[in-house]
């Protein structure tokens, strides 16, 4: 009988006991206090507060988006000048060629569809107008290999392309 008693005073304690170390435990994991009220520091003491706090949490990444992308991250045309001298050769598409007093001009457009006259000798991101003629343009595009050497090459885009012509 004693010893249910004894039982019956110390399981309580036990119980308390804990649930006060399960709270501690959970307390220490998230750095935060269960119920005490946060304050802000002042203005001038906040950087040595902040001197024994870890750094903040980077975002979280949306778990919807997908791990690979199609798109490379800062090796894309975003970065690209304004103007003529953003047009990259692959990208553009020759809309019509005219023949003026002062020699021949081509119309191009990008992939934005903005419209941009050129003339032979222009420079363009990826190399420059070759020849302009009534039925296309000729251009030379600076490229590198896949081990850095330079290559040079010429690239033909017709106004009407052909079965089976790249446009």
């Amino acid at each position: 009988m004693k010893l249910a008693n004894m039982f019956a005073k110390i399981a309580p304690a036990v119980g308390i006991s804990l649930c006060l170390a399960a709270a501690l435990a959970s307390q220490s994991k998230t750095g935060k206090a269960p119920h005490k009220a946060q304050t802000k520091a002042p203005a001038e003491t906040a950087p040595a507060a902040s001197a024994g706090k870890p750094a903040p949490a980077a975002p979280k990444r949306d778990p919807f988006q997908p791990l690979i992308t199609e798109r490379k991250e800062g090796g894309g045309m975003e970065h690209l000048p304004p103007g003529k001298a953003g047009l990259v050769i692959t990208t553009v598409r020759v809309d019509g060629t005219v023949r003026s007093p002062e020699g021949m001009i081509a119309v191009l457009s990008n992939a934005e569809q903005h419209v941009y006259f050129v003339r032979e000798g222009d420079q363009l991101y990826d190399g420059d107008v070759d020849k302009i003629g009534l039925d296309g343009v000729t251009f030379r595009q600076n490229s590198k290999d896949a081990f850095g050497k330079p290559v040079e090459r010429v690239v033909t885009k017709r106004i009407y392309a052909s079965a089976g012509e790249q446009q």
